[in-house]
């Protein structure tokens, strides 16, 4: 693997990790904001590593996905998309509180767990 891409790869291993701490933390809003920048950067890596160019900067996994070459199953485009827009509100909320509300344990938990199956998932692509 290139030294690009494993750098993009050990930087998302890493936010995946802290995904998982903010969780047992009970942070759910980062656990979820986490989850997404695990995703874009193992994504990120599958570009470097397929194209040998620096990925755009860009948070939106889908068109990450696209330019990656993946192909997941419906349920984890779906999922990525959600996610996408999902992250947007962690990184801009109009209403803190609501927020807090709305990424529940519930929640985060599906996301982080998710997350971790898209994760791996990926990195079958890439090794």
């Amino acid at each position: 693997m290139k030294r690009e891409a494993e750098n993009w790869l050990a930087s998302a291993q890493y936010d995946l990790e802290t995904a998982e701490f903010m969780y047992t933390s009970g942070r759910y809003i980062y656990t979820v904001f986490m989850s997404h920048m695990a995703l874009e950067k193992i994504t990120k890596a599958v570009i470097e590593e397929v194209s040998g160019k620096e990925p755009p900067r860009t948070h939106d996994l889908q068109y990450l996905f696209t330019l990656a070459g993946l192909t997941p199953e419906e349920n984890t485009q779906d999922f990525i998309a959600e996610l996408s827009n999902l992250s947007v509100a962690t990184r801009y909320p109009v209403d803190f509180e609501r927020a807090l509300s709305d990424f529940s344990k519930d929640r985060a938990e599906f996301v982080l767990a998710t997350t971790k199956e898209t994760f791996e998932w990926i990195k079958t692509q890439i090794e």
